[in-house]
């Protein structure tokens, strides 16, 4: 085997002799608990250095397949390990829940489309500027790579929130922001701190699925309110109130999800109204803001954050993958949740998402970059909705922007059934109970109009043309 490997990358000759290595183990050339041919000889006979004999018998241990004795040697295991570690696939059997589209859609392979799913392709996201903040993050300090980061998140990136907050009016300080994990973890955070066991929570119907989801982790009781064109229905609204006395309120102001309505001013001012006549603290997911063409009302801004919480962050626009969100309120209310949060998860998002994020906000390309976004959505919807008519599927109204359509399906066709027809040709789709608390969306599909190429078109227009009893 000497100097069969040539020339090549340090990297090829590792591999090279960790697949060597791998031959020898399958053709039982070494068998379990025999010991590898010391680091000079083996790199003798392979014809490279002792340094990548080295680096390969260190990543087989990393693997399980041969271990080290100090002062003895590197030995072969005696009893080799599982090599089945394929990712877990979407579970076609699994109950048509909140969890569906989650579960399906972050378990799906390369192959499965998901026109159901919550975020844009990567071939949508700002890859040059990712790769420059990743770029940037190769020559950062060592501090910035190995250690924890502080307790509200790295002040650099709450300056540039505070001033993206000031441009809609909402005048507030550093201080009077926490970065947190994700924006799924700002509305557990607030949660834990503000909700006990059995307290009552008001959410839209339908809503966002994991409002549900994490609601029940809390295990408070959820009421219900049907959303409108323009926000929730007031008059069901005020009667909730009245009624079921909630501590909290947790909506989408701007590009609702899954109905992509707008709060209209009106309804704003009557909401936060109510809010305070019931003492009534409100939640608003800002999440899909930036892509709205123009603001719409906001109640953080309205009210200035004396009863409202804003929380938000980047995985719509920017990277799902660069976990970072964000919590805006009061300064008492950031100080208690900067406790809790250390209490729970030692500090707030990884330093190195938040300097990702922090420098792909700085670049000068990604204002642009959202506004191609918003532009490209919007071709999007109207060709998507197009083709949904052609299908007999209407969507409940045309969203000012996002990229979701909230669809009536057509007569008798029951959403989860479709869904999982469609699951069985490896489409993920998001059928209209999963958003409903009173479960009264059963004809309703959401649809993500940046995730729709021709086969997931192909899948849906084959299962709504089977009969509805051959979905069961």
């Amino acid at each position: 085997m000497k100097d069969t490997l040539g020339p090549m990358a340090q990297g090829s000759r590792t591999a090279e002799v960790m697949e060597a290595i791998r031959r020898r183990l399958a053709t039982r050339a070494l068998a379990p608990g025999e010991r590898l041919p010391s680091i000079r000889r083996f790199a003798g006979v392979m014809g490279v250095s002792p340094s990548t004999v080295v680096e390969a018998y260190d990543r087989l241990a990393a693997e399980g397949v041969i271990r080290s004795r100090p002062g003895s040697g590197f030995y072969v295991v005696g009893v080799a390990p599982s090599l089945d570690l394929r990712a877990p696939g979407p579970q076609r059997d699994r109950a048509v829940d909140p969890f569906w589209v989650s579960r399906q859609s972050l378990d799906a392979g390369a192959e499965v489309l998901k026109p159901g799913c919550g975020w844009l392709p990567p071939d949508w996201m700002p890859q040059t500027a990712l790769r420059r903040a990743l770029r940037q993050l190769a020559r950062a300090p060592d501090a910035l790579l190995a250690e924890y980061g502080s307790s509200l998140g790295p002040p650099r990136l709450r300056r540039i929130l505070a001033r993206h907050c000031a441009e809609e009016g909402l005048e507030i300080g550093p201080d009077a922001l926490l970065l947190t994990p994700s924006g799924s973890q700002s509305i557990d955070l607030v949660c834990r701190y503000l909700l006990r066991p059995g307290d009552t929570v008001l959410v839209d119907d339908p809503c966002y699925f994991n409002f549900q989801a994490l609601l029940r982790v809390h295990k408070v009781r959820i009421v219900s309110v049907p959303f409108t064109a323009s926000g929730p229905d007031l008059d069901l609204f005020a009667a909730a109130l009245a009624e079921h006395r909630p501590r909290l309120y947790i909506t989408n102001s701007a590009l609702h999800n899954p109905t992509g309505g707008t709060l209209t001013a009106q309804t704003a001012h009557r909401l936060l109204v109510l809010a305070g006549a019931h003492d009534l603290t409100v939640i608003e997911d800002e999440t899909f803001a930036a892509l709205e063409p123009e603001p719409s009302p906001r109640l953080a801004v309205l009210d200035g954050l004396e009863r409202v919480i804003r929380i938000g962050s980047f995985s719509k626009t920017l990277s799902a993958a660069a976990r970072c969100g964000y919590v805006a309120g009061p300064p008492d209310l950031i100080a208690a949740l900067t406790d809790l949060q250390v209490a729970t998860n030692f500090g707030g998002p990884s330093p190195i998402a938040a300097e990702i994020v922090a420098a792909a906000l700085s670049d000068g390309s990604y204002r642009k970059h959202v506004e191609g976004v918003r532009r490209r959505l919007s071709r999007a919807r109207k060709e998507a909705a197009a083709r949904l008519a052609d299908l007999g599927i209407t969507p409940w109204l045309m969203p000012r922007g996002g990229f979701y359509l909230w669809c009536h399906l057509p007569e008798g066709r029951d959403a989860a059934d479709l869904s999982r027809a469609a699951l069985r040709e490896t489409v993920v789709l998001a059928p209209g109970n999963i958003f409903s608390p009173a479960q009264t969306a059963a004809g309703f599909m959401r649809f993500n109009v940046s995730q729709m190429p021709e086969r997931a078109w192909q899948v849906l227009a084959h299962v709504l043309a089977e009969p509805p009893d051959r979905h069961g």
